[in-house]
Parts: structure tokens; C-alpha cells; sequence
């Protein structure tokens, strides 16, 4: 019979660490949802749509902020108790 292993006393993450992570990564999946679209249904027409706000500047924010979310979730050491 296998004893149960007892739990690590050094764990690399905590609850929230895991929280974090999962906002960032959902940070960064609507970054790149946002981005996505824009192609012309007729490819010799210009379709000035690619070049608009959410596209341009609020998507590529987003992904940076998941990003450093995750940096900060990845470094954050977990609560000592």
C-alpha cells in the first residue's frame, strides 16, 4: 500500500498567484479577440476598418496588460502562513 505524499511546504504558488494568472491570460485572450476581423470581403478594395480605435490602440493594450499581469502574478510571492 502507497502512503499518501504529505504536501510540499514550499509551493511556488498560492490561490491567488493562480488567479492572477487566469486574469491575465483572459486579458490577453480579449486583446487578441479585439484584434481580430477586419478583412475586406473584396480583396482589391481598401478597407480603411482595420485601422480604427480597437484595433489600433485598445487591443494592443489589453495584451499588454495581461502580460504584465502575469509577469506580476509569475514574481508575487505567495502568502507565508
Amino acid at each position: 500500500m502507497k502512503k499518501k505524499q504529505p504536501a510540499n511546504k514550499f509551493d511556488l504558488f498560492d490561490k491567488s498567484n493562480y488567479k492572477l494568472m487566469i486574469i491575465g491570460l483572459l486579458c490577453i485572450a480579449i486583446g487578441f479577440i479585439l484584434m481580430s476581423g477586419g478583412a475586406p470581403e473584396n480583396p482589391e478594395v481598401f478597407n480603411p476598418e482595420i485601422y480604427n480605435f480597437r484595433r489600433i490602440r485598445l487591443a494592443p493594450t489589453l495584451v499588454l496588460i495581461g502580460l504584465g499581469i502575469q509577469v506580476y502574478a509569475i514574481l508575487k510571492k505567495p502568502n507565508s502562513k
